[in-house]
């Protein structure tokens, strides 16, 4: 079929010309068919550039989409607060985290004014805000708060009208032209960023504990091992002093037996000057009361040093039974009559108290809590230490007061712990009262301090009655 006789015999459809169909040469240039056939090639070369066209658009608007839905579930995982404004501060765009906080959607929000997000006072800071912006971005340079770029704190307000405390950052935001388009604001909730500091102050101050905890752990453990061998090294004079003891009881027995013998009582009026100028009549009666006093003493020198020993080297003490109120005023008369100062000292107590238990440990802490009285008495004219012992179906509980000045309630909860000490350095070494502390608890008792209501300090050791 010949298509160029067809087209040569049919007119342009929809065209209707009186006189019959005009002929093409008189008005397309070149004449004749060729010019029909390269008007519907150039028509078919646009058609191709339109479909094209049509496809790299809708490329690129599935990729805005999907850079829009990325966008936006961004902005809606947001914790801190988004606002996007106009330079006219009208509002253009917020995220989740402001339409929770107001009570509003983005739909309701938009083209209100910045200003109305925020209360009194933080109205009149958000032009400062939005001019620090500016200003930082002219000058390249950082603004100070009261018209600061950071963390300038504003309130908003909150669905129910509370004031909702952010610290805010702002910076402007500009076309593609490069003139200035709006600014973007973001804030945080100044609470959240307070925890956050809160918890790392927290997270300090434990570190720095714990190395303090573990300075302290190996000044112990050096103390432990000159511990260790100052006990043995006092064990030898003290069992010389324990041997000579125990010889001079036996001469001072033989001694009185033989002042009481009748020969030499027969005889007595001739050396009666003598025995007066010599006082060996005195002399012979403390005798035994020295010598037994200084048996004790040495005893009790002797359970010190195994109380080191044990303290240095972990040993357990065996438990006996004892009266507690002997070891308590034997333990306090030590203290007062070793001072340069002397208390008045009252011991308020049953004639006896008998227990099961570490009487080693007791006399310890007893010694350190009096010796603790009496120093902070040195300078007092009058100094009273008042010992009061009692006793339930349950424990019994010595209670050491003195008419001092008591504890400044910041020292308090720090009076326990190793190498706290108020006194000058040289005349306390700050581990009385936690060896005290530390015997107590591992007795399965307590020790604890307070002020008394008249003044004065109070520590209260509880132990169990077995």
């Amino acid at each position: 079929m010949d298509l160029q006789s067809d087209k040569k015999k049919q007119p342009l459809p929809g065209i209707t010309l009186p006189g019959g169909p005009p002929d093409p040469s008189e008005f397309l240039p070149g004449g004749g068919e060729d010019a029909w056939i390269e008007v519907i090639q150039k028509m078919d070369e646009v058609y191709a550039d339109l479909v094209q066209s049509q496809d790299e658009l809708e490329q690129q608007n599935v990729q805005l989409e999907e850079a829009n839905r990325f966008i936006g579930s961004i902005l809606s995982s947001m914790t801190d607060v988004l606002i996007v404004c106009d330079p006219d501060q009208r509002i253009q765009r917020v995220n989740k985290a402001l339409e929770t906080i107001v009570g509003q959607d983005q739909a309701t929000l938009l083209g209100q004014s910045l200003k109305g997000l925020f209360d009194a006072s933080g109205q009149s800071r958000v032009d400062r805000l939005v001019s620090g912006a500016t200003q930082e971005a002219i000058a390249g340079g950082g603004h100070e708060p009261d018209g600061s770029l950071s963390d300038c704190e504003l309130a908003l307000l909150a669905a129910d009208g509370t004031p909702w405390l952010l610290a805010m950052n702002c910076t402007e935001r500009r076309d593609h032209r490069g003139n200035l388009a709006g600014f973007v604001m973001i804030g945080r909730p100044v609470g959240e960023l307070r925890r956050a500091y809160e918890r790392l102050d927290e997270a300090h101050k434990q570190l720095t504990a714990t190395q303090q905890q573990l300075v302290t752990s190996e000044k112990m453990a050096a103390l432990g091992r000159l511990v260790a061998g100052v006990a043995h090294e006092l064990n030898n004079p003290i069992s010389f002093v324990f041997g000579n003891m125990h010889v001079l009881k036996r001469y001072a027995s033989s001694l009185t037996r033989f002042f009481s013998t009748p020969e030499v009582k027969a005889r007595e009026a001739e050396f009666s000057n003598v025995k007066q100028d010599l006082k060996i009549d005195r002399i012979v009666d403390d005798l035994p009361e020295l010598i037994n006093g200084s048996l004790e003493g040495a005893e009790r020198v002797s359970d010190i040093v195994k109380d080191l020993l044990r303290f240095s080297s972990t040993q357990a003490e065996t438990p006996e039974r004892f009266d507690l109120v002997r070891i308590v005023k034997t333990a306090a008369d030590w203290v007062i009559k070793g001072g340069r100062t002397k208390p008045c000292l009252t011991v308020r107590a049953p004639d006896r108290l008998d227990m099961d238990g570490h009487k080693g440990h007791l006399h310890q802490i007893i010694v350190n809590l009096v010796q603790n009285a009496a120093d902070v008495l040195a300078d007092q004219d009058d100094q009273r230490i008042d010992i009061d012992i009692t006793q339930d179906s349950e424990a019994i509980s010595v209670c050491v007061a003195d008419n001092g000045p008591g504890i400044s309630e910041d020292r308090l909860d720090k009076v326990f712990e190793p190498f706290f000490t108020t006194k000058p350095i040289g005349q306390g070494t700050g581990l009385g009262l936690y060896v005290s502390y530390s015997m107590a608890q591992k007795y399965g008792g307590d020790l604890s301090a307070h002020n008394g209501p008249d003044g004065g300090a109070v520590f209260t050791l509880k132990v169990p009655l077995s």
